[in-house]
């Protein structure tokens, strides 16, 4: 059975009112917000963008869709997970700081920002799924907790994985930094003897006695560690860092976290996708993100697989060939969404419904 997937079309990205009055026609005819009851807790899950960057759903659309809910009588608020790389995403209280200077304040977007705090067990949920790579799936429990979750995603390349949209902002972006790194890589971290400065921090943070100090200098027990990555956090210097590993298995792992957090969310997710100002990197990205396509319209459905399809060959289409594989010559940008089918996240056989 076809899943239907909603479109309304945009020439011009920089057009904030037509954008909106198309949002708000789009999610009337989607019939999206219908996934939150009156009296439910919907996180809208979305990228603030890294600092120094405009790569990011602008704040005026967000408090589209966020008053759409709260006009059901439910109560949202917009949230991300802290990053695994060293940016100004990593700790709450700069996350939280990079909204606010993208504009994302409780006046602008109505609702509040909540960015949880991983390094706190009562912030993070162990969901077991049992699949090929990923049998526990480390989730910041905000997004298991709420009653319903809607994505709002910004639809671009990526450099591991092709391309990013509502499946990698889901499987992604609500992992903890545990979660982030087993999907990354071997699950522990890479240690720079050249780059530490002897300060400690991480020994401090690691709850499992990984680091000890010697000759001051930091020494890493990789038999002990978890994978944690709160001393990633912790180091000002960098020497505990994330060695970055594209291929098809992170894809894949990443679409296994997507179950995860999707586990028990049936009937109660929903997913947006703005195809508007096309990247050729991750909104993460501060350094020379150019523009690959057109701006091409908004997506919206009730299925992740469906939505991320129909995303990547209306751009395509729009290109005139395969854009993200171009710019990402090594990666496999249909994997994530032939897994995502596999596992039963989805369909890729869908009804374009243009409104």
């Amino acid at each position: 059975m076809k899943s239907r997937v909603f479109f309304t079309p945009i020439k011009d990205a920089d057009d904030i009112e037509a954008v909106n009055a198309g949002l708000k026609t789009l999610l009337a005819k989607s019939g999206l917000p219908a996934v939150a009851e009156p009296g439910a807790k919907v996180v809208v899950k979305l990228h603030f963008g890294e600092d120094g960057t405009d790569a990011f759903v602008r704040p005026a659309h967000v408090r589209i869709v966020c008053d759409a809910l709260a006009a059901r009588g439910a109560f949202p608020f917009l949230s991300d997970a802290n990053t695994l790389y060293r940016g100004k995403r990593l700790n709450c209280e700069d996350h939280l700081a990079v909204a606010m200077d993208h504009g994302f304040t409780r006046e602008a977007v109505g609702v509040d920002v909540f960015i949880p705090d991983d390094t706190r067990d009562q912030n993070v949920v162990d969901v077991q799924i049992d699949r090929q790579f990923i049998k526990t799936a480390s989730i910041c429990r905000c997004y298991t907790d709420a009653d319903a979750i809607m994505t709002v995603t910004h639809f671009k390349g990526h450099g591991l994985t092709g391309f990013g949209g509502s499946l990698k902002n889901l499987g992604m972006g609500c992992a903890t930094r545990r979660g982030k790194l087993a999907q990354h890589c071997d699950v522990t971290p890479s240690f720079y003897e050249d780059k530490c400065i002897g300060c400690g921090e991480c020994e401090k943070v690691c709850p499992v006695n990984a680091i000890h100090m010697e000759d001051d200098r930091s020494v890493l027990d990789r038999n002990k560690c978890i994978g944690c990555a709160n001393c990633i956090a912790a180091c000002p210097s960098g020497a505990l860092m994330v060695d970055f590993k594209a291929g098809d298995d992170l894809q894949k792992k990443m679409v296994e976290y997507t179950y995860a957090v999707l586990k028990n969310k049936k009937g109660k997710a929903a997913y947006l996708n703005f195809a508007l100002r096309i990247n050729k990197e991750c909104d993460c990205w501060r350094y020379g993100n150019q523009r690959i396509a057109p701006d091409v319209g908004l997506f919206a459905s009730l299925d992740p697989v469906a939505i991320d399809k129909a995303s990547l060959d209306l751009v395509n289409n729009a290109c005139g060939k395969e854009i993200f594989k171009e710019f990402h010559p090594d990666q496999n940008p249909y994997l994530q969404i032939e897994y995502a089918e596999k596992i039963g996240l989805g369909t890729t056989d869908y009804e374009l419904i243009t409104v």
